[in-house]
């Protein structure tokens, strides 16, 4: 299972993310980690929430531009030269990352990255051939939603 990933259009004026928070907060949607990538006009805010089916479904209501894709949650060692050692195997074996950010809690020493790839699978498989650990949505967000 993927980590399933709800991302928001955003036009960069003040007040439009405050409108995309509060729709979520209103349905108890809980948002476990975010980044936004932003140009000078609009931003995505890319989030993982508790859950994504209802984020979406919640802001198509409110008339907000959103998506949901699946995305690789990646346990590391939280020590120096980690993140360069995951991003080699995915450099020898050509798997272009689109993008990625950190998952803000710690988990028992370990960090977790969120990478998006155009090959979610093949760059899964990969990593899990290599001993890394995929985390799943139910390892984040807990068994309840």
């Amino acid at each position: 299972m993927n980590v399933t990933q709800l991302s928001a259009f955003v036009t960069n004026k003040p007040g439009h993310l405050q409108k995309v928070l509060k729709v979520l907060a209103d349905e108890n949607i809980n948002i476990i980690t975010l980044t936004i990538a932003e140009t000078m006009d609009f931003g995505i805010l890319r989030m993982i929430v508790n859950d994504p089916d209802k984020g979406y479904k919640v802001l198509k209501e409110h008339n907000i531009t959103s998506s949901i894709t699946d995305v690789l949650a990646l346990e590391i060692d939280d020590t120096p030269g980690s993140l360069y050692n995951a991003l080699d195997v995915f450099a020898k074996l050509n798997l272009n990352i689109e993008y990625m950010y950190a998952f803000t809690e710690k988990r028992e020493g370990k960090a977790v990255m969120i990478f998006r790839f155009e090959d979610i699978d093949s760059a899964k498989k990969a990593l899990s051939d290599k001993g890394y650990n995929i985390v799943r949505k139910i390892d984040i967000i807990g068994e309840n939603k």
